[in-house]
């Protein structure tokens, strides 16, 4: 009697803890590299263990064309910058409202909230709050090119073969401010935007010979940079803080018009099933000691009041030697993408790679 007892016992526990697991939610998480490091989801998932964390790395792009493809299913919690929520939510309906009072909005910069919240309101309800924040702009040796200060110094016939871009709005967006011109104020007028994409484009391949090779990913601009192939680029602020560790003569230079600025949003996809969960895993990535663990693998600044001092010192130490006040109050944070401007700028960057064969 006492076996058959300790036999049922043990198969009640296996039940229930085959139940439990059966039962456990699953957050699906469309982020971009880095954003969720391992040590991240365990410390998650310590804490919850009722949640799985399921990791989909993206970009601006995949993550509005892969929610477009599904009417925003198959995600729970997305992270696109803050001036690809409106247009997108206008258009293709992917996301729903945010219900803010689930989330711990005292611990963010007020500025950044404030921004993002303007940015993303519809109907008078906020659809994304931010995460993290940086810039893109040029990286330099300044040992090998001390004098790199303009989007145009990358296509400077005295660095020919020897500098790099990425061919996406970015380049875009800073040629067309060295030419001159702001085009987030073209974007009221596309005809007049379309003659400054014609513009762009005409200098990009021009700069051909400048390029030794266009970078797809922080990794391979990474390797071009340390091991001199290269002395200049277009690149994220974030990916120069990762190289200033390794040779301090690799600096983050603010464009003379302003390094163009964003901030990656929490933005919950249309039909997600596990709002709580993602909820959840937004508070508890902002959390301080959590903000350092993300910061040290993103390498941007935490939307959170005090975030600069929560990076690692490393990566405060190359903020501090690329940026004054003045860069600070120079920043030219994107604006949002009206419909349309998207697709002319993809045609614009087709254009582009045809003429250079990429």
């Amino acid at each position: 009697m006492r076996k058959t007892m300790k036999i049922t016992g043990v198969l009640a526990a296996m039940m229930l803890t085959t139940a439990s697991f059966a039962q456990a939610e699953t957050l699906r998480l469309l982020t971009w590299g880095f954003y969720a490091p391992e040590e991240l989801i365990q410390k998650f998932e310590a804490r919850y263990p009722d949640i799985k964390v399921e990791v989909t790395f993206s970009n601006n792009e995949e993550m509005i064309a892969k929610l477009r493809a599904t009417g925003g299913a198959g995600f729970d919690l997305a992270q696109p910058s803050h001036d690809r929520i409106y247009a997108a939510q206008l258009e293709y309906d992917i996301y729903k409202p945010l219900d803010l009072s689930k989330i711990d909005t005292s611990v963010m910069e007020p500025s950044l909230l404030d921004g993002v919240k303007a940015n993303t309101t519809i109907d008078g309800e906020v659809y994304a709050v931010p995460h993290q924040w940086g810039t893109s702009g040029l990286m330099t040796n300044k040992a090998l090119a001390p004098d790199v200060k303009r989007w145009s110094d990358l296509c400077d016939p005295k660095y020919k073969g020897k500098t790099s871009m990425r061919l996406k709005r970015t380049i875009l967006l800073g040629t067309a401010f060295a030419m001159g011109v702001n085009p987030f104020e073209a974007y009221s007028d596309l005809d007049k935007y379309q003659q400054i994409l014609d513009q762009v484009a005409e200098k990009l391949i021009a700069c051909k010979s400048n390029i030794k090779a266009y970078w797809k990913g922080g990794d391979d601009l990474s390797a071009m940079m340390l091991s001199g192939e290269i002395v200049a680029s277009e690149t994220w602020d974030s990916t120069a803080y990762k190289l200033y560790d390794q040779n301090k003569d690799i600096v983050f230079v603010p464009p003379e018009t302003g390094a163009l600025a964003w901030i990656d949003t929490f933005a919950l996809p249309r039909k997600g099933k596990a709002d709580d969960a993602a909820y959840k895993w937004i508070n508890f990535v902002l959390e301080p000691e959590n903000v350092s663990i993300m910061s040290a693998s993103t390498g941007a600044i935490a939307a959170v009041k005090g975030g600069l001092d929560l990076l690692p010192p490393d990566k405060k130490a190359a903020v501090n030697a690329a940026f004054t006040p003045a860069d600070i109050a120079n920043l030219k944070f994107f604006a949002n993408i009206p419909p349309g401007v998207e697709d002319m700028e993809g045609k614009t960057l087709e254009k582009i790679k045809a003429a250079t064969g990429n």
